[in-house]
C-alpha cells in the first residue's frame, strides 16, 4: 500500500495545471468524472440534500418594513390583499409579517416588484 502522507506532499506540490492533467488522467483511466463522482457522493452523506434539491413551488410573500414609506406601502398592501385600511395599517406596522402567503414563483416575485418599489424591504420565503 502506498504511503498516504508521501502522497499527500506529492500532491501539494503540483500546480494547478498538473493537477488538471491528472484529474483527466484519472477520469480515462477510472472510466469516471469528477463532476459524477460528487453528484454520487452528495446524497450518500445523509440523504437531506435530495429533498433540498426538489424546486419549491409555494413561497410567502413576507413584508420585512416599510422602508419609511409606510403610507404608499399601505397602500400596496391593501392593491394586493383586498384588506382594510386599518388591517393593511396593522399588518404594515406589525411587520415582518406576511402579505400572501402559498402563492407561486412568479407572482411572489411581483407581489415583491410591487412592494419594493412603493419603498418596502420584501422577503420571499
Amino acid at each position: 500500500m502506498a504511503d498516504i502522507n508521501a502522497l499527500v506532499e506529492q500532491l501539494s506540490e503540483l500546480t494547478v495545471l498538473e493537477a488538471a492533467e491528472l484529474s483527466k488522467a484519472l477520469e480515462e483511466k477510472w472510466g469516471v468524472s469528477a463532476a459524477a463522482a460528487v453528484a454520487v457522493a452528495a446524497p450518500a452523506g445523509g440523504g437531506a440534500a435530495a429533498p433540498a434539491a426538489e424546486e419549491k413551488t409555494e413561497f410567502d410573500v413576507v413584508l420585512v418594513n416599510d422602508g419609511g414609506k409606510k403610507i404608499n406601502v399601505i397602500k400596496e398592501v391593501r392593491a394586493i390583499t383586498s384588506l382594510g385600511l386599518t388591517e393593511a395599517k396593522a399588518l404594515v406596522e406589525g411587520a415582518p409579517k406576511a402579505v400572501k402567503e402559498g402563492v407561486s414563483k412568479d407572482e411572489a416575485e411581483k407581489l415583491k416588484k410591487q412592494l419594493e418599489e412603493a419603498g418596502a424591504t420584501v422577503e420571499l420565503k
